[in-house]
């Protein structure tokens, strides 16, 4: 008796479902390396932005949304909620303090957020060549990668997280990226998980140089520049 997914997943969904696979290793190697945790959400963001090359290129199936939304509350809500509260809990400890409290409220209310967004995203957006609300994925990033860049203070890391917790319910709106600027993006990724010490760490922070122009200037200039209104 064959498993029900068979015939009914693509090839799309099945790295969608690496995707989230990738999630939970990222969040287990929070208990072991913070590093490879990092490097783990880089990995899981270049599979959620090569399953949608394959789905435009090979066809998607009606569950192919349902599986990434699903996919990307493990890959780009828990693992860098729990990385961010891993990083803290190795600085201060696991004493019940206030600090121990702010370590685990703030990554709560990522995950809260980034469970909102998506679940907004796949109502309404799913089909429009933009998006209300910084993406999970581009908010995943910017965390690991500035680890991998060398910012390790917790009260830094719980900041930003805090930052991109309420920028992803916002109704800012942020564009696709172009074909090319996708596949840009995606072969610095691979080349800071390859490599996040090379050249000292040229390549995390080519990667945070590229995330965070996309977060501050997409919204007004990368908008104009696709052409929409």
């Amino acid at each position: 008796m064959r498993p029900r997914f068979v015939g009914r997943l693509g090839l799309a969904d099945c790295v969608t479902v690496t995707n989230a696979a990738l999630g939970f290793a990222a969040a287990a190697f929070v208990l072991v390396d913070a590093g490879t945790a990092a490097r783990l959400v880089l990995l899981a963001a270049v599979a959620d932005g090569l399953d949608g090359v394959l789905a435009r290129a090979a066809g998607s199936t009606p569950v192919g949304e349902y599986l990434d939304s699903l996919a990307d509350v493990a890959s780009f809500g828990m693992a860098p909620a729990l990385f961010v509260f891993g990083v803290a809990v190795e600085a201060w400890g696991t004493e019940l303090t206030a600090r121990f409290a702010l370590a685990t409220a703030v990554p709560a209310l990522f995950v809260a957020a980034a469970v909102v967004r998506l679940g907004l995203y796949t109502a309404y957006d799913v089909e429009a060549a933009a998006t209300r609300g910084v993406q999970t994925t581009l908010a995943a990033t910017v965390l690991a990668v500035l680890y991998l860049a060398g910012l390790r203070d917790p009260w830094a890391l719980l900041g930003v997280t805090a930052l991109l917790a309420a920028l992803m319910v916002t109704r800012v709106p942020y564009p696709d990226l172009h074909a090319r600027d996708a596949i840009a993006m995606g072969v610095v990724q691979v080349l800071a998980v390859a490599a996040p010490e090379a050249l000292s760490r040229l390549f995390p922070k080519a990667l945070l140089a590229a995330a965070l122009a996309y977060l501050l200037l997409a919204p007004r200039f990368y908008w104009r520049e696709a052409g929409f209104e």
